[in-house]
């Protein structure tokens, strides 16, 4: 179930928020300028190549282009087994800006979304269906968890645009990771 988690950016010993209401999660993320939806479910093949995803999600997916001006899509996954799981996780665990929207919509597994907004830190659990927008210049991290297991749809304006810029800042490693607040629920 996909959940947010609202906290002070100081003080990460309690959420301010809990709540697994997909409503309120959108509701809650609108109001701070974060789009979230939930997507119909698509039946998908066990082997469903990132062109048949794409295929399956795309009138989902040229509205998203028509309304922000994306000009490419494309799929990524991850699983346990990948040699360099541990190398990807790390490389997105720092807090970080884009100069384009982070736009993701997840068709299977989970990840979370560390989101620093003001003086509070919203982490957004995404799981299979949700997706989720950043706008650029957002300050964020992402956790994929020791095991990460995903598979989601990307859109972008400029791909190669979409280069982390971190803020130096060491926030992200005081907020709890993905065995924290997942594994251990």
């Amino acid at each position: 179930m996909s959940s947010l988690r609202i906290y002070n950016d100081n003080d990460f010993s309690q959420p301010l928020v809990f709540t697994e209401d997909g409503a309120e999660i959108s509701r809650q993320l609108n109001e701070v300028g974060i789009r979230f939806e939930r997507w119909s479910t698509r039946e998908l093949d066990e082997g469903a190549t990132p062109d048949s995803i794409l295929a399956a999600y795309q009138a989902e997916v040229e509205k998203l282009k028509a309304e922000n001006g994306f000009t490419t899509a494309d799929v990524v996954s991850l699983t346990p087994t990948h040699p360099q799981k541990d190398d990807f996780r790390k490389k997105f665990l720092d807090e970080h800006r884009h100069s384009e929207d982070e736009v993701r919509f997840f068709v299977r597994g989970q990840g979370l979304f560390y989101l620093h907004l003001d003086d509070k830190v919203y982490v957004v659990q995404c799981r299979k269906n949700d997706l989720i927008s950043v706008p650029n210049g957002t300050k964020h991290w992402f956790d994929m968890g020791p095991e990460p297991e995903f598979t989601c749809v990307r859109l972008f304006t400029n791909p190669e645009g979409w280069v982390a810029q971190f803020t130096g800042d060491e926030i992200a490693s005081k907020a709890p990771r993905f065995e924290q607040l997942i594994e251990a629920a």
